[in-house]
């Protein structure tokens, strides 16, 4: 049954579906690239028009996403215009960027930190040098037209420096644009924010002047609170957010970092607030099934599994 909970919401949302990169570069197991291109069709049938594609990482620090290069030709049968998908591939620093550029990747992401400790422990670099290793990727990127998103990890909680200050995130997230990155995604990487917090650094970011049209957020469910933080975020202003299919994902480089809000868990909310997102909940539900299956394991999603429940086939979204 929808029903608006007042003022102040979006008539629409889109969601940035990160669960073929994200979510599976933190699986033990690695994948087959031929289960990873039919993850990425069927997210797409369901309704998503921004799939996050891989990451062209070396594979020595994210093995899973290794065939970065033999995935992207797999995913040349869908639509190339951007107003009808976007297939975005994280991209470390300017050796990967050259290897995006050359296998035609429209969209590229960055991957920076709102703190030292995690900058040293994910990228190897001080915060100010792994900004430095960025700024050239983001200006060779606009040179070439392509989309850039700048994420922005730890901006709630860093688990070595613990509460991190609102100043230190709106500096990182003002410098990520002054670089010419044309979105931000707010990573609550170790899943602790709480709504007030979410909304107060939303207000500092738009004091110092970054518009809500500019930023997405990332919310983890560590402790239960993704779906009250986006809620939060969207009665803010923000439109755009992070889902991962199915909760898969967490992140490699924070051991505390648990799965990524389950894009179903999502849908179901929005889908209950009148908000379109244009996503087939059923056909996102199948293909969550199926890449359960192709795991091993069951969903983490509570939606995924509340629909799935007593049907031991559901309906093939292919």
């Amino acid at each position: 049954m929808r029903v608006p909970a007042g003022e102040g919401l979006p008539s629409s949302v889109r969601i940035h579906e990160v669960g073929a990169r994200d979510g599976l570069q933190n699986e033990k197991a690695t994948v087959p690239v031929e289960v990873k291109a039919e993850f990425i069709h069927r997210l797409y049938a369901a309704g998503l028009t921004t799939v996050e594609a891989t990451s062209f990482v070396h594979p020595k620090w994210v093995p899973q996403l290794a065939d970065a290069e033999a995935l992207i030709p797999l995913l040349d049968d869908l639509p190339r215009e951007r107003e009808r998908l976007r297939l975005p591939v994280l991209v470390p620093n300017a050796r990967g960027h050259e290897r995006a550029l050359g296998h035609g990747c429209r969209d590229i992401a960055v991957f920076a930190s709102a703190t030292e400790s995690f900058a040293r422990a994910n990228l190897n670099r001080s915060l100010d040098e792994s900004l430095a290793m960025f700024r050239p990727v983001v200006e060779r990127a606009r040179e070439h037209d392509q989309w850039v998103r700048g994420y922005v990890s730890m901006c709630f909680g860093d688990p070595w420096e613990g509460p991190v200050p609102l100043a230190q995130v709106v500096d990182v997230c003002r410098r990520l644009l002054a670089f010419g990155c044309d979105e931000l995604s707010l990573g609550d990487t170790i899943g602790v924010a709480t709504p007030g917090h979410v909304t107060a650094l939303l207000t500092a970011l738009n004091e110092a002047g970054v518009p809500d049209g500019r930023i997405a957020v990332h919310f983890h469910d560590t402790y239960g609170q993704a779906l009250s933080n986006t809620l939060a975020a969207l009665q803010h202003g923000v439109r755009t957010v992070d889902a991962s299919a199915g909760g898969l994902g967490g992140c490699p480089y924070a051991r505390s970092a648990t799965g990524n809000l389950a894009t179903e868990d999502l849908v179901w909310m929005l889908n209950g607030l009148g908000i379109d997102t244009g996503v087939d909940l059923a056909r996102l539900t199948a293909t969550s099934v199926w890449m359960a299956r192709q795991l091993g394991r069951p969903s983490p999603s509570r939606t995924v599994r509340a629909l799935a429940a007593g049907q031991e086939s559901p309906p093939d979204p292919a």
